[in-house]
């Protein structure tokens, strides 16, 4: 990925970025795609994400302190997949054909689609919740100090979250 940008100097009008601009994507390009990939599942809509979150960057610079840059692109790219995900929502879901017999793998990947699209229904914060919790692996002590609640406060609003989305699910 390092080489974009190396690769888009060859294109006329194109403006170099600030060397630091330059530096955090060497730097945070990959997990931005990783946390991206995950919430989506789709290498292409987490490329579209990666773009979003450093396009963004040219004029919102975060905090430059090492352990706030790696918090804030994981947000920023958790961000940015389930505004991706908001996006695609209307695209018209794929009926099951009743004839169809469907695979373990074709019954796991209709699970996460089903999932990705009920995590697009949830609000905004709820959504960033979830997926800092349960795919980014993010602990309940750690969720509170970012978002500066109390760890119980995490704990119920993620019961909520699990119980809303196993009722989206059911249907």
């Amino acid at each position: 990925m390092g080489t974009a940008i190396q690769a888009a100097a060859a294109i006329p009008g194109f403006v170099k970025p600030p060397p630091d601009l330059e530096q955090l994507y060497l730097r945070y390009a990959e997990t931005v795609y990783q946390s991206a990939l995950r919430v989506t599942g789709n290498p292409t809509d987490a490329e579209d994400a990666l773009q979003v979150v450093f396009l963004r960057l040219v004029s919102n610079r975060p905090d430059t302190s090492t352990d706030v840059l790696d918090k804030y692109f994981r947000r920023a790219a958790v961000n940015a997949a389930i505004d991706i995900l908001r996006r695609k929502r209307w695209q018209a879901e794929v009926e099951l054909d009743p004839a169809r017999e469907y695979s373990a793998k074709d019954s796991t990947a209709l699970l996460k689609e089903r999932i990705r699209c009920s995590l697009a229904k949830l609000p905004g914060d709820d959504a960033e919740l979830f997926v800092l919790c349960y795919l980014e692996g993010h602990s309940y002590e750690d969720l509170a100090l970012q978002m500066g609640v109390e760890r119980g406060t995490i704990g119920s609003r993620l019961h909520r979250i699990r119980a809303v989305l196993k009722k989206e699910l059911s249907r």
